[in-house]
């Protein structure tokens, strides 16, 4: 019979790596408090100090989340988003089985900036409104949405529920206003003192920045949105096909 080497990882890793078995195979549900620091410090004979490291590490790993005040909590499993059609927030959300709602934070006109500028094909400084929203997923908020439309639309959209409605639905349904393409660009960012308190996580908590133009008939941008997705509770994919000669070196 061969020995198996020893196992020469930190211990902290050992430990991390234990946990993070338990939530896998079943025994931490998502929801569940993990023991205490003391309690773990006890079980595996190590310090509060080793604990904490592997805490952190499982935090850094999206599997646990401090709740201040209460203790360190398992984390349901990322929302796992494709990235292959045009779709709205309320389209993604049902097609994973999810109860999307949002809440309306503010709409008023605004003057474009630089950005709004370039994205709408407009002056800078020309008039547009601004939509301001919380994405919500079975009731916890995932996304802090800033919508800008030409003002001849947005003052038609501003005047229906949006906190209900869908803006896509509300363009291409009642404003005949279809959405035939999109560019998106996606950056990892840090959530600033607004999108920390509108997602309900911390100061410098990472974000996902997803600037989407949406066109309609003849590519006229008609929608132009600064979407701050929660790090921690989403995951994006997408598929993407080989361009060139078949056989070429990578």
């Amino acid at each position: 019979m061969i020995d198996s080497p020893p196992d020469r990882s930190p211990l902290y890793a050992r430990v991390e790596s234990a946990l993070a078995e338990r939530i896998q195979l079943g025994a931490l549900s998502p929801g569940d408090r993990l023991p205490s620091e003391d309690e773990l410090a006890d079980e595996f004979a190590i310090s509060r100090t080793t604990v904490r490291s592997a805490i952190q590490s499982l935090i850094q790993r999206g599997l646990v989340e401090i709740r201040r005040g209460r203790g360190t909590f398992v984390t349901s499993p990322k929302i796992v988003q494709e990235l292959t059609n045009l779709t709205g927030f309320v389209e993604d959300m049902e097609a994973l089985g999810r109860e999307a709602t949002a809440e309306l934070l503010d709409q008023r006109i605004v003057r474009a900036d630089p950005a709004v500028a370039r994205r709408l094909a407009i002056a800078q400084g020309t008039p547009v409104t601004r939509i301001r929203r919380i994405r919500l997923a079975d009731g916890t908020p995932l996304s802090y949405d800033e919508t800008f439309l030409p003002v001849h639309l947005g003052e038609k959209v501003v005047a229906d529920d949006l906190e209900t409605e869908p803006i896509f639905a509300l363009l291409e349904r009642k404003y005949d206003t279809p959405l035939v393409e999109a560019e998106y660009q996606l950056e990892a960012g840090v959530a600033d003192s607004t999108i920390a308190a509108a997602l309900r996580v911390s100061l410098g908590s990472p974000v996902f920045l997803i600037e989407r133009t949406s066109y309609t008939t003849g590519g006229l941008p008609v929608d132009y949105e600064r979407l701050h997705y929660r790090g921690d509770k989403i995951r994006f994919i997408t598929r993407l096909a080989r361009r060139g000669a078949v056989g070429s070196g990578s």
